[in-house]
């Protein structure tokens, strides 16, 4: 399983390409659009060294793969950009393979998905560090469906991370829109000549795209950033915090306070030591 560039051709990895220089087969998304990307490389591959994997073939074209496997034949898999099997094909052939007995070697290497989030910043009002993140991927693209997905968004703490293509991308501007002054990173043709990232607050980000003509063209990757914590949830988060001390050591109970209640994970920490010295104190 080889990650490939999501834009910039030169995000590739020297192992990525011994790889696909060395196997005997490349599955891949789209064999045009793969032959083309190798002869960028100077790899020179024949067309029937090329196999078409993709999502309206895969449960199909895996089985052909496991075939190949069986007979000792090395194959690599690609997608048309970035990590195969994260919102790509490659996760019902990747179950496949395994499922017959064989190796699945996963070949890191360019994502959408933590491009964006390196560069969001992700940390949240009082400057408390979010790490977490949720990926949902595509929302659904009928409207009813993706207003409810937008609702379970909203009671969500957590980062969340949002792709979407260009025809779909202002319709779910408009539905993010009712969180409000919650926080989104847009990341637009991430890597490419033309990468635009930007900050708003979900009520304005329809307005940021029809503010540039060019804002709705390319490929789009979106953090909701997480959700500020109320300065009166302090009791409830140590409430939370007692109980998972009782069970836990000190940074795992502060770890999972800190997902449950939104509280920040630094001010967990220090009252965690207090209440360990309380606790000390009393012995």
């Amino acid at each position: 399983m080889v990650a490939t560039p999501i834009g910039n051709l030169a995000d590739v990895t020297l192992r990525a390409l011994h790889v696909l220089d060395l196997v005997d087969v490349i599955a891949c998304e789209d064999t045009r659009h793969t032959q083309g990307m190798l002869r960028a490389y100077g790899i020179d591959r024949p067309g029937a060294r090329l196999l078409a994997v993709h999502q309206h073939n895969e449960a199909e074209a895996a089985q052909a793969v496991v075939a190949r496997l069986a007979q000792g034949e090395r194959i690599a898999y690609v997608s048309d950009a970035g990590t195969p099997g994260v919102s790509d094909p490659g996760a019902r052939l990747a179950a496949a393979v395994r499922g017959a007995g064989h190796r699945v070697l996963p070949l890191p290497g360019a994502s959408s998905v933590v491009t964006l989030v390196q560069a969001a910043g992700l940390v949240a009002d009082g400057g408390d560090e979010r790490s977490a993140f949720v990926f949902a991927g595509f929302l659904p693209s009928k409207a009813g469906e993706r207003d409810a997905a937008v609702a379970e968004l909203a009671r969500e703490s957590r980062s969340v991370v949002l792709l979407e293509a260009p025809h779909r991308i202002e319709a779910l501007a408009r539905a993010l829109g009712v969180l409000g002054e919650r926080r989104i990173t847009v990341g637009r043709e991430l890597t490419k000549q033309f990468e635009e990232i930007a900050t708003v607050a979900a009520g304005a980000l329809a307005d940021w795209f029809a503010a540039g003509r060019d804002r709705t063209r390319g490929e789009f990757a979106l953090v909701l950033h997480p959700v500020a914590v109320a300065a009166d949830d302090g009791a409830e988060a140590e409430r939370v915090l007692r109980l998972l001390l009782a069970e836990l050591p000190l940074k795992t109970a502060v770890k999972l306070a800190a997902e449950i209640s939104g509280a920040p994970r630094n001010a967990l920490y220090d009252t965690a030591l207090r209440i360990r010295g309380e606790a000390e104190s009393a012995d």
